[in-house]
């Protein structure tokens, strides 16, 4: 069964930072790229960043670049999004999604709210 639970959210002040996990299960983490994508009230689901299978690519959306960092852990299945400088337009639900050469696994969101 395939899992991809987020953890990590929740209330935080603008300017401050925050670290989302997404830890995957049931299929090969290790051939998958690792996204993570938000989507706010009223708005469509954005790209925040991706990274590639075996770490060494990462890209980022307009929105957030240069605040956020994408990195990942093979030992524990686990892609983290490191969040800084946040502001309160940043609060949406953030979503992990694994792509594979087959299949796409999406998470169930968390929410992150930033305000003061």
């Amino acid at each position: 069964q395939v899992q991809l639970v987020e953890s990590g959210g929740g209330l935080v002040q603008p300017g401050g930072s925050l670290r989302l996990s997404c830890t995957a299960s049931g299929f090969s983490f290790r051939s998958a790229v690792m996204s993570w994508y938000r989507q706010a009230p009223g708005k469509e689901r954005e790209l925040v960043g991706f990274i590639s299978s075996t770490g060494g690519t990462t890209n980022y959306g307009d929105s957030m670049k240069g605040r956020v960092a994408i990195s990942r852990d093979g030992a524990k299945n686990t892609v983290y999004l490191q969040m800084n400088s946040l502001k309160v337009e940043d609060t949406a639900v953030y979503y992990c999604k694994a792509t594979t050469i087959r299949y796409e696994y999406w998470g169930q969101g968390i929410q992150v709210t930033v305000s003061s």
